[in-house]
């Protein structure tokens, strides 16, 4: 699955169960087979308008990466 950033957020102040996982990046991807999902960036920083791949899904929830 793959797509280009639509919006994207860091996270700084994190809900307890994430709490040591921030600051961390969010992210809607608009998807090239249709759609918008929504995820977490996977090692580096992305902005909007760069093109993602999903790398993994951890507990249903899909980790993107920039594709260079």
């Amino acid at each position: 699955m793959s797509g280009t950033v639509y919006t994207e957020t860091t996270i700084f102040a994190a809900p307890e169960a994430f709490v040591a996982e921030a600051p961390y990046q969010l992210i809607i991807v608009t998807l090239d087979e249709g759609g918008r999902a929504t995820g977490r960036v996977s090692g580096g920083h992305v902005s909007i308008g760069d093109r993602v791949r999903v790398k993994e899904t951890r507990n249903g929830v899909p980790w993107f990466e920039g594709i260079l």
